[in-house]
This record gives C-alpha cells, sequence and structure tokens, in this order.
C-alpha cells in the first residue's frame, strides 16, 4: 500500500469512529505514523512524499533483497535483517536505527505488518563479574536446505549474568548427560574461564528433585559437579524471573539465529551459530546494559576461575571426509592418508590447546594424535600437513626400482621403465601393473629378449612389451603361460572409456621385426 492510500484509509477510518489505536492495528502501521500522516493536509502530503521520493537512503541498493526476505518471512525483525546483511555482505556498515527506520519505510510503503508478541519479565539485579552464568535448552523447527520439509533441532545456551556473553551449541538430536557435560566445557573454554554459580532449570538431564531445597542431581552430572566444585542454583518450577536473562538469550537465538535460515548439515549450523554469536549475540550493543557483552566480557573474563580444561574425555567430534579431511570452524584440516574409510563413518576428536594449536585424536580416551595444526582465523582455508599429501611420484619410483630387480638385467630394465614414464607420465601406473603382470607369467629367458628387442626397436610401451612377449612364445610354444596371463588395468576397462580404441600394431609387424625388418617399425 503506498502513502497516498494509508493517508487516506487513515482519513476515513478516522471520520468512521475509529481510534488512532485501532486505525494502526487495521492498517498494519505504528501509531506514530497515524500521528503523523493526520498532522499533514493532502497537499502538505503530496508535497512530502514528491520530496521523500528524491532522497537515496543508505540501504537502498539492498531494497530489493530485503524486501524479498520481509515478504517471505513477515515476521522477521529489524535486528535479524540486520545481521542477514553483515553475514551476506560483509562490507555493509550501517547503525541499529538506520535499519530499524528503513524497515519500518519498507513495511509502511509495501503494506507488510507484523505481530509482535511480547513476555514481560521482572528485573533482578545483576550478580558481579563472574559470579554466576545461567544455561537452558531449547528446541525449534528449521527448513532442510532449499526444501519445504522442516527437520527439529536442540541446543543449550551460556550467558554470563553480568557481560551477557553467550554460547550455544546445537544437535540434531536431544541431549544426553555427556553432551551437556561436554557442552559445559566448551562453553568455560570460550568464555575463558569458569564462574562461581550456575543457574539450571529443573531439567531431567541435571536434576532429580529439588527435595525442599536439597537439590538431587543426577549421578553423572552430579559426578561432574563435584570435579569442577562450582554452585549450583536450581530455579523453581514457573519462575522465569529468577533467570530471566536465559529465557530472553533462548528466545534471541530462535527468532534471530535460527528462524527460516536453512539447514544443510550440523558442523556447518554450528559453525553458522558461533559467527552469529561474534557478529551479532555478543557484538550487538544489549539492550538493557547499553554496551556490547563482547567488549564487558573482557573485563569479566579476568574474574573467572581459571580451570585445566578436561582434554582425553570431553572433546569436539568430527566425522573424517573421503579427502582425508575435517572441518572446523570454516576451514579444512588434513589428517593422515587412509584415516577415511569408506565402508565406515570414522569419527576423530578434537582439542583446542591454550596456543591455539588444534589436535586431532584417532579416540577420545586415547593418546594417539593424528595431526596437530595451527588454529587458523582465517576462513574457507586448507590447512595441510606435508606429510598428509600422497607424493605419487616417490612412489612410482620405487615401483620402477623394486620392479627392475626382478629382471635378469636391472639396469637395463630400470632405463626401459623410466622411458615408459616419459612416453606416459598420466598413464604410467596402468602401464607399470601391466608389465608387471606378464613378468611374473613368463620364465627370464623370455622377459629379456623381449626387453632387449624393445629397447633395440624403442618399443617403449607396456602393450609393445606384452605383444613382442606373444610373438616369442608363439615361436616356443612350449613358454606359453595360462590362459589368464594378459592383464588390463580396471582403470581403463570402465564404461566411459570403451567407445575409446588405442592405436595397435598387428602381430605381422612384430614378426617383421624379429626377422630383422627394421623399415617396418615406424
Amino acid at each position: 500500500m503506498d502513502k497516498w492510500n494509508v493517508y487516506m484509509n487513515i482519513k476515513r477510518l478516522r471520520k468512521q469512529g475509529f481510534t488512532i489505536t485501532q486505525v494502526a492495528r487495521k492498517l498494519g502501521i505504528s501509531r506514530n505514523t497515524v500521528y503523523k500522516y493526520m498532522k499533514k493536509d493532502p497537499e502538505e502530503m503530496a508535497l512530502w512524499m514528491a520530496s521523500s521520493h528524491k532522497k537515496s537512503r543508505k540501504l537502498d541498493r539492498y531494497k530489493e533483497v530485503i524486501l524479498g526476505w520481509l515478504e517471505k518471512h513477515s515476521d522477521l525483525t529489524a535486528a535479524q535483517i540486520q545481521d542477514w546483511l553483515k553475514e551476506q555482505y560483509p562490507d555493509v556498515t550501517v547503525g541499529d536505527s538506520t535499519v530499524r527506520m528503513y524497515v519500518a519505510s519498507l513495511r509502511e510503503e509495501y503494506g507488510i505488518s507484523r505481530t509482535v508478541h511480547m513476555r514481560q519479565y521482572e528485573a533482578v539485579p545483576d550478580p558481579p563479574m563472574g559470579q554466576q552464568a545461567q544455561v537452558d535448552f531449547g528446541t525449534c523447527k528449521v527448513r532442510k536446505g532449499e526444501k519445504t520439509t522442516e527437520i527439529r533441532l536442540w541446543f543449550i545456551t551460556f550467558v554470563l549474568s553480568h557481560s551477557r556473553f553467550k554460547y550455544v551449541e546445537w544437535l540434531d538430536r536431544p541431549f544426553t548427560t555427556k553432551d551437556v557435560i561436554n557442552a559445559h566445557e566448551r562453553a568455560f573454554e570460550y568464555f575463558g574461564g569458569m564462574p562461581k554459580e550456575l543457574v539450571y532449570d529443573q531439567d531431567i538431564l541435571i536434576s532429580v528433585n529439588e527435595n525442599g531445597g536439597d537439590i538431587q542431581l543426577t549421578e553423572a552430572f552430579q559426578g561432574y559437579v563435584t570435579y569442577r566444585k562450582f554452585k549450583v542454583h536450581l530455579c523453581r518450577k514457573a519462575d522465569p524471573e529468577s533467570k530471566g536473562k536465559i529465557e530472553n538469550v533462548v528466545g534471541y537465538i530462535k527468532k534471530n539465529f535460527a528462524k527460516h535460515r536453512p539447514f544443510y548439515n550440523l558442523e556447518k549450523w554450528n559453525e553458522k551459530s558461533l559467527g552469529w554469536l561474534e557478529r551479532t549475540g555478543n557484538g550487538n550493543i544489549h539492550n538493557t546494559t547499553k554496551k556490547r557483552p563482547i567488549e564487558v566480557h573482557q573485563l569479566e573474563k579476568e574474574h573467572l576461575q581459571s580451570i585445566s580444561f578436561i582434554q582425553n574425555n570431553l572433546s569436539i567430534t568430527r566425522i573424517v571426509r573421503k579427502d582425508n579431511t575435517i572441518r572446523f570452524r570454516s576451514n579444512r584440516y588434513s589428517v593422515p592418508i587412509g584415516t577415511y574409510k569408506p565402508t565406515e563413518e570414522t569419527t576423530v576428536y578434537l582439542k583446542v590447546t591454550a596456543e591455539q594449536e588444534l589436535i586431532i585424536q584417532k579416540q577420545s580416551s586415547s593418546d594417539i594424535i593424528l595431526a596437530r595444526h595451527p588454529l587458523s582465523l582465517d576462513k574457507g582455508k586448507l590447512i595441510q600437513h606435508r606429510n598428509h599429501r600422497r607424493d605419487w611420484s616417490r612412489g612410482i619410483s620405487e615401483w620402477i626400482d623394486k620392479m627392475s630387480q626382478q629382471f635378469e638385467d636391472a639396469t637395463q630394465a630400470y632405463e626401459y621403465l623410466e622411458k615408459v614414464r616419459q612416453n606416459y607420465p598420466r598413464y604410467i601406473r596402468d602401464q607399470l601393473q601391466i608389465i608387471e603382470n606378464i613378468r611374473t607369467h613368463y620364465p627370464t629367458t623370455i622377459l629379456t629378449q623381449a626387453l632387449d628387442l624393445c629397447i633395440r626397436k624403442k618399443l617403449y610401451s607396456a602393450n609393445d612389451f606384452r605383444d613382442v612377449i606373444q610373438v616369442l612364445t608363439q615361436r616356443n610354444p612350449q613358454q606359453l603361460p595360462s590362459k589368464d596371463t594378459f592383464y588390463t588395468p580396471p582403470s581403463i576397462e570402465t564404461q566411459v572409456h570403451s567407445s575409446l580404441k588405442a592405436d595397435t600394431r598387428s602381430l605381422d609387424m612384430y614378426v617383421s621385426i624379429l626377422k630383422g625388418d627394421e623399415s617396418s617399425c615406424v
């Protein structure tokens, strides 16, 4: 709905006796807009509209993008739109109020209204720095990729009560007590220390019951609390005021991060979540404190208890990809060749040390380290240890050296195989497989004759070597091998190459070569 239609509708509804609030609700605009339009007569309204069209605004270049988001998801908040802009256009520098005003103007111009649900909390005093963190769980449905189907995700989130510095971790299944303990360790590592007290809801993973003030924790979690020695504060049921900060964080994560965001895989989702925390969740000015949590956290971190993190049995897990790498914080890190197993899912365990070194282990309870890498702060990089690269040239050289030792004249055989390598660098592995198979099925005398003849006639090919062997054995049938001698490597038998025909020489040509007809050799 354009501004003029809005103006005329306001005039019409007011004449019909509707209140300011009722007019705003019917037209999906704010009461301030109603007041502003009512103060203008038709001539003033026309002049104002003409002047407003001439102004170019900072976000006009992203207008179609923002409008597309609003039309697709009418309940998007301005804060969420600001985060999406920063995520997709990192060079955007724009203030909160600019985005709010621009989004409001688009809603007003195109008649895109949004229903706001508010929940009220009683204010509670902020505890001192390093004193308290609040913990809670959440779940929500998200869209799977570009499809219309939805899947359910679960998350646990922590917030330091003084600085409002947050941490969140996601799973595609319900949390177990072990998952909760692991998440605590990673949260403490993310915070740079441990607070004195943690506030929880009465969750079955943590507590059995409140028991009139004598809190009974689950056996596994009680063991962890005893080990870490932090105080547990369990909220009473239906008492959101005692942990209002974390209640707000759960809603904030659902609405600002998860809502309308496509889900591709859990690893990428958690990486995006950490990016959102740095950029928006901890990077934006908090509405209550009027400070950025990431800045206040630098001060609060000094008041957290310094702890040594559990390294053996609590660790980040990753699945090894088929290129023998794992993904971590938007980068790929290599593991030794052969770690990936095509027949089974290979899980490895990650640790980040205080020196910002990434350690990749075979098992969480093992000291076997697969790889160590410096942690990269870049995005989209491949961090690869030189020992994890397959040295193809070294493997071929060793194969040629080993095979040449099986011939009567090793030096002559080595020179011949190196010539074959020069002629067929891309297919040397197939060439060597053919020669290796022939060598194991024929006597040394035939091999020596064939090798000598191929060198003299410059026949540097595994197929030439095989054909010469055939001619020699036809002249001496007693030395014929079994029917299954001749080998064709699988790589050149595939259907994709079945239509390709290689140039071949007839056996008559090799016969003429044996008779000394030099002119027949091209």
